[in-house]
């Protein structure tokens, strides 16, 4: 009933996200809208009282964590350690490395006064002090690289302290004129790896390393195939030799990039002067990188996965895996399904399993069952009075919205595979999808027509040029995404310029 009201018992708000989710906007109606709505009714999150800003709700914060929890483990194993840096950074420090403040000058914030008084001429309102300026402007962090290796500074002095493999998970700011929830805030949470090493080789072999570490979580935690890659120079982080990347696909054809990777070279090690005693006695400057990823995760989990009845979540990620909603009309089978309920929670619980059980006596089995399809959880299990009968469950798929009845022995082996199938079956539906939009072109002409017709990654040769890369930009709005490191070099020729080329790159549109 999309467009009707629904019996609302005490709980106005819920009845209102039924009634709303009913009325999702479609991905082929408007995909953008789709995503706005869904993140919002979903409670992921909402846009703040501060411009540009997020509010993310703890549905999408207990999603976040679990990237968080796995992802945090996954920096441990190879051998990270966390720590935490300061959010404000000296204009002067900021600007060590020229060609990193230069790349990141337009996005920052920055902080002039330390003071506020009260507006004599505006009783009850604030101003600032003009006494109270700063004597050297503070930037509020876009990236921690600069605050960072100043004070490796005085933790290297020999090869002895090498490497040096910090993770920080904190806040960053990049002032963003045109916002939208999760893939692009003024402020967003993330993690940032910086790393110092005694030999370039070693520094390349971390870059890589952490790349392959984002491609792994990406894919078997978020179900997301990636492609592995580098950047061009013109899409290099700033301050960077090299910047290694994982390139996702979205279902309406985009790429999103899912993480980067930096080999630093000596370059903030020159700007901040940081060197260490080889094993000779002599002095050298240390070899870096940097890689992270952010909340913009989540943008690509629900991009890749959703439909138009809501969130998909892969079971790995999902906050609450199985949800078991009673059927009942009396007490007393209220009471009966319960016992039965309270004890299979139990046994799945045992087995890593997050069960639950929502009972609420507000909302009847249908408005639940519209709740957490919307919010995506993978398994629910209905259990009414035949089901007591009859020693049966009905559990319900959230990826393809089957049902199957399950004897009650049988349940518990049951959903522990039917996670695992979910899991797995997510991942190759979005495998299909990827590698079905990926097209080889050779015109400019085949180019604009696939790019505006299917959309997808286009392989393409390019001649290697900046210019090209830009103009081919301005013209469709297409980057080049990465250089795929398992791309096969052949000769050709450059799809706009028609110059020679080593090999093909991936091109899209993107977020």
């Amino acid at each position: 009933m999309p467009n009707k009201l629904v019996k609302i018992y005490t709980n106005n708000f819920c009845a209102k996200i039924f009634i709303m989710s009913k009325n999702l906007t479609t991905r082929a109606e408007d995909y953008s809208k789709w995503y706005n709505e869904l993140v919002v009714k979903a409670d992921l999150a909402e846009n703040s009282g501060v411009r540009g800003c997020m509010v993310i709700k703890p549905y999408g914060y207990a999603i976040w964590e679990k990237m968080q929890a796995e992802l945090d483990r996954m920096f441990k194993e190879t051998g990270h350690s966390n720590a935490y840096f300061p959010l404000f950074v000296p204009k002067s420090m900021f600007e060590a490395e020229e060609k990193n403040a230069e790349g990141f000058a337009k996005e920052c914030a920055i902080v002039t006064h330390y003071r506020l008084k009260n507006d004599e001429e505006k009783p009850g309102k604030l101003m600032v002090d003009p006494n109270a300026k700063l004597e050297e402007e503070l930037i509020v962090r876009p990236t921690s690289e600069a605050i960072i290796w100043s004070t490796y500074k005085g933790w290297v002095q020999s090869y002895r302290d090498l490497p040096l493999l910090i993770n920080q998970w904190a806040n960053v700011v990049r002032w963003e004129m045109r916002t939208r929830l999760f893939l692009r805030t003024a402020e967003f949470l993330w993690q940032e790896g910086h790393t110092a090493h005694a030999t370039r080789q070693e520094a390349i072999e971390e870059s890589e390393k952490m790349m392959n570490v984002y491609a792994d979580f990406v894919q078997n935690f978020m179900a997301i195939p990636v492609i592995k890659g580098l950047k061009t120079e013109t899409e290099r982080f700033a301050g960077a030799d090299e910047t290694y990347c994982i390139e996702a696909l979205m279902q309406d054809g985009k790429a999103l990039q899912a993480g980067t990777s930096h080999f630093l070279g000596q370059n903030f090690a020159k700007a901040f002067d940081v060197k260490f005693a080889n094993k000779e006695g002599k002095q050298e400057y240390v070899w870096g990188t940097s890689w992270g990823v952010s909340t913009r995760l989540m943008g690509a989990l629900v991009m890749t996965h959703s439909d138009d009845k809501g969130l998909v979540l892969p079971p790995n990620l999902a906050p609450i895996q199985v949800v078991i909603v009673p059927i009942y009309k009396t007490d007393e089978q209220f009471d009966a399904i319960s016992e039965q309920v309270n004890a299979l929670a139990v046994e799945l619980r045992k087995l890593g399993i997050s069960v639950k059980y929502d009972n609420r006596d507000t909302q009847k089995p249908g408005f639940k069952f519209a709740e957490w399809e919307l919010k995506g959880v993978p398994v629910r299990i209905a259990i009414g009075p035949n089901d007591l009968e009859n020693g049966t469950y009905e559990v319900a798929r959230r990826d393809n919205l089957s049902k199957e009845i399950v004897a009650k022995d049988e349940v518990v082996n049951y959903i522990q595979n039917l996670l695992a199938t979910i899991q797995n079956d997510l991942f190759a539906r979005a495998l299909e999808y990827r590698n079905s939009h990926i097209t080889e072109v050779n015109s400019f002409d085949e180019f604009k027509e696939v790019l505006e017709t299917k959309g997808g990654f286009l392989a393409a040769h390019w001649d290697g040029t900046a210019e090209t890369e830009e103009k081919i930009k301005e013209l469709t709005k297409a980057t080049i995404r990465c250089i795929a490191l398992d791309r096969v070099e052949e000769a050709g020729s450059c799809v706009f310029t028609g110059k020679p080329s080593i090999g093909r790159v991936l091109f899209a549109k993107a977020y």
